[in-house]
């Protein structure tokens, strides 16, 4: 297997993670919070499909999905919000709705086609390349991409969680 399977293999899986989350649930079901500061499944995916978009263009050095395809009003925010939920607020997060699965799953499913088509086309010696200097150590490559897996799998398994919860109360 290499490197390049192996990325791909985890984002393939956290496909299948989110639509399973996500599918066939109402708006009213997505933007269902457990609690007033709690997360919504709306939320959670939105936030985990940004962090990807925002990582994976910033290493790519190309634009995001999300500019390229007006995505911020079908998610209840301004045209030309470039918004990822990192330090958002109760009220902020409940901001962010959408009107169906389709949309939420729309944006995701573009991002994770432009991650994967990247990712497929890495070798081992792209790995260490350091694409962020602002840490200390710098980050490479190989520790970003981990790093958004780690995130969105967390984030896939909260709203897969909530799913449940949803199901079953």
């Amino acid at each position: 297997m290499t490197s390049a399977s192996l990325l791909t293999d985890a984002f393939e899986r956290i496909r299948e993670t989110v639509k399973e989350a996500v599918m066939d649930l109402t708006a009213e079901q997505l933007s269902f919070q457990p609690y007033p500061e709690g997360n919504s499944i709306a939320w959670l995916v939105w936030h985990l499909t940004r962090i990807q978009d925002d990582h994976v263009a910033g290493v790519t050095q190309t634009e995001q999905v999300w500019e390229s395809g007006k995505w911020a009003p079908r998610f209840g925010l301004p045209a030309d919000s470039m918004e990822h939920g990192y330090g958002h607020t109760p009220d902020q997060v409940a901001a962010i709705t959408v009107d169906s699965a389709e949309v939420l799953l729309a944006y995701y499913d573009a991002v994770h086609e432009r991650t994967t088509r990247y990712v497929a086309t890495l070798t081992d010696a792209d790995l260490p390349r350091v694409v962020d200097t602002n840490w200390d150590p710098p980050v490479t490559l190989a520790v970003r991409l981990v790093s958004v897996i780690s995130d969105d799998l967390q984030h896939a398994g909260q709203a897969a969680y909530l799913r449940g919860m949803i199901e079953y109360s």
